[in-house]
This record gives structure tokens, C-alpha cells and sequence, in this order.
């Protein structure tokens, strides 16, 4: 396939999507908590793969390489909305809720989710988007995509004991964020 891609071979491509069409989609899913943005974001991840696939130099396997495609274009989704956030002083002030405008979380609907719990993944994905980025990041690969210490590693590019820190300490402030929530549930 890979020979295929550099040379620009349509039937190539489509085999590319084909098998990583659904994987590309629920990393991006797991960033942005919104179904039409992730798949935005999964046709700009193969678009970028056809533009920039002369730049794969073969040192990972092609899907860590689409992986890490997703989850920057993702991130760069979340830093802009981070700086439209920004301003939400100036939304609520102008009325913008009433107008529809709300964080991702509140609106987050995963198909995975069935209904009952969707009050419950509202929270914790408000909850999980709260922490810094790189818990985030870190927090998510480990137990949303079931990603081991050492690929998440490689892929954020940080040293095993990073890794363990940045997934020890998301833990430790989602378990404060959410622990006025559960007990008040019981």
C-alpha cells in the first residue's frame, strides 16, 4: 500500500480509508466529543496523508504515523476553541448560550454512550477536557483507545516515567473534579 500512496495511486488511498477510516474517526471522537467535527477532522487526517506522505519515512508502522496526524489536527481543533473560549465572558454577556453557543462536553453525544448515561459522560468528558493537555492526551490514549504505557511513549514523544507521571496526576485531578459529583449521586 505504502508504494501505492508515493506514487499518488488512487486505489492505494482508498485502501488507506478503508482500513483506517473507522480508528481515525474515534481518536478524533475522543478529542473533540462532537461526531460532525470528528468527521471533519477525519477527512482532513487523509488529506494530509496524501499531501505529506513523501514526508513517512518508515520508521514507525503507517498507522502510528495516521495516529499521530489525528491527534495533532485534533489538538489544533481544541486550541482554537481554547482561544474562542477565550471570549466566553463576551458570549455570555451577549447572550450567546440562548443564540446555541455551548462548550463541546455539554453537547457531546458518543455513540457508544446509551442514553441513561449520558448525564454521567457529560461530565466526565467535561471533566477529562478540564485537565491539561498532555494528561489529556496521556489520560485518553491509556484508557479511552487502551494504548500501552510505551506507545503513548512514542507517540507524545516523552520518556516512559513522563508518561506514568502525566496519567498519575490526571487521575489524581479528575478524582478531585469528580468527586463533588459522586457524592452527591449516592
Amino acid at each position: 500500500m505504502l508504494t501505492g500512496l508515493r506514487a499518488g495511486d488512487e486505489k492505494a488511498y482508498r485502501a488507506l480509508i478503508d482500513t483506517y477510516k473507522d480508528r481515525v474517526y474515534n481518536v478524533c471522537l475522543g478529542y473533540v466529543y462532537n461526531t460532525e467535527d470528528a468527521e471533519d477532522l477525519a477527512q482532513e487526517v487523509f488529506l494530509e496523508v496524501f499531501r505529506s506522505i513523501g514526508n513517512f519515512k518508515g520508521e514507525s508502522c503507517l498507522y502510528t504515523w495516521v495516529y499521530r496526524i489525528c491527534v495533532t489536527k485534533s489538538l489544533e481543533l481544541i486550541r482554537r476553541r481554547k482561544r474562542k473560549k477565550r471570549s466566553g465572558k463576551v458570549y455570555s454577556l451577549l447572550g450567546m448560550k440562548e443564540m446555541g453557543y455551548e462548550p463541546a462536553a455539554a453537547r457531546f453525544d458518543h455513540p457508544g454512550v446509551r442514553l441513561e448515561n449520558q448525564e454521567r459522560a457529560t461530565i466526565l468528558f467535561g471533566a477529562i477536557e478540564s485537565l491539561s493537555e498532555n494528561q489529556r492526551i496521556a489520560f485518553s490514549m491509556h484508557n479511552l483507545e487502551g494504548k500501552s504505557y510505551a506507545e503513548i511513549s512514542d507517540l507524545m514523544g516523552v520518556s516512559l516515567s513522563s508518561v506514568e507521571s502525566l496519567i498519575f496526576r490526571a487521575k489524581r485531578n479528575l478524582r478531585k473534579k469528580l468527586e463533588h459529583y459522586y457524592r452527591n449521586q449516592g
